[in-house]
């Protein structure tokens, strides 16, 4: 496999959750990584030997997983990516649980391109309240 292959939609969750249990706990773990993500720990190891391959993280006995800059920077984009779709999404008043469901079942799929208008129109609402408010009067009620 060429290193210089953008990492898959399974690898770009791993990589988040490996951050995230960084700056949550300061180490990653396989067993960590596998009960939050509700996979086997064999998956994991698999997966993290992949990472390690491609350049997106070292692997030291005793201190867990370590990201690379690489692994990092693809862990920060994915996060931004996430926290702009949960704010744009915010906005229109949707709940928690919706927000997590529609984002992991888009954020892999939306090009940077795209995520950058998602902010852009995030923004507009928030400096204009008012055309939010008038745009949150006009929507039809969801049929339920």
């Amino acid at each position: 496999m060429p290193t210089t292959a953008a990492p898959s939609q399974s690898a770009e969750d791993y990589l988040e959750r490996i951050h995230e249990l960084i700056e949550e706990k300061g180490y990653a773990r396989v067993v960590d990584i596998a009960s939050t993500l509700k996979v086997k720990q064999a998956s994991v190891t698999s997966m993290v030997q992949k990472l390690a391959e491609l350049g997106y993280l070292n692997y030291e006995k005793y201190r867990g997983l370590i990201l690379t800059d690489k692994g990092r920077a693809v862990a920060r984009r994915i996060q931004t990516r996430h926290a702009t779709l949960s704010r744009f999404f915010s906005l229109f008043g949707l709940d928690a649980e919706t927000q997590r469901q529609d984002i992991e079942g888009i954020e892999h799929h939306l090009s940077p391109d795209t995520v950058v208008v998602f902010s852009d129109l995030a923004g507009f609402f928030e400096a204009r309240p008012e055309i939010l408010l008038e745009f949150k009067k006009a929507r039809k009620p969801a049929k339920k």
